[in-house]
């Protein structure tokens, strides 16, 4: 029992250490402009996320419709209508999640800089 006491007291300790560093210590750059190495991150971040849109957007619409197609095609077997109502639930979810991808990024830049 003594062990996990520790292991909850190291985090506890880990989790309000990084609190007070991060209230303590501001993001302030003295560089005119904006640094390279921030502007190379910011333009690997918009990269990565166009080829993930790319990506997802044929494969979410072909999780639809195999969702659509066990639906429709499952002859009144039950355990098909609800795997297929899964994979339409979970498939729109994971691109709305994708498409929300912009507004977490943006949302991570306001608060670097």
């Amino acid at each position: 029992m003594s062990k996990f006491k520790k292991i909850i007291f190291y985090i506890i300790f880990i989790l309000f250490f990084s609190f007070i560093l991060f209230f303590i210590f501001d993001n302030y750059c003295f560089a005119l402009g904006e640094p390279k190495l921030v502007s190379k991150i910011n333009s690997a971040f918009e990269n990565i996320e166009g080829w993930i849109l790319k990506l997802s957007t044929p494969a979410a619409a072909v999780a639809v419709g195999t969702g659509v197609f066990m639906k429709k095609f499952s002859f009144g077997d039950e355990e098909r209508i609800r795997t297929g109502k899964k994979l339409i639930k979970g498939s729109l979810f994971s691109y709305a999640f994708i498409l929300a991808i912009d507004l977490i990024l943006s949302a991570i830049k306001s608060l670097i800089s």
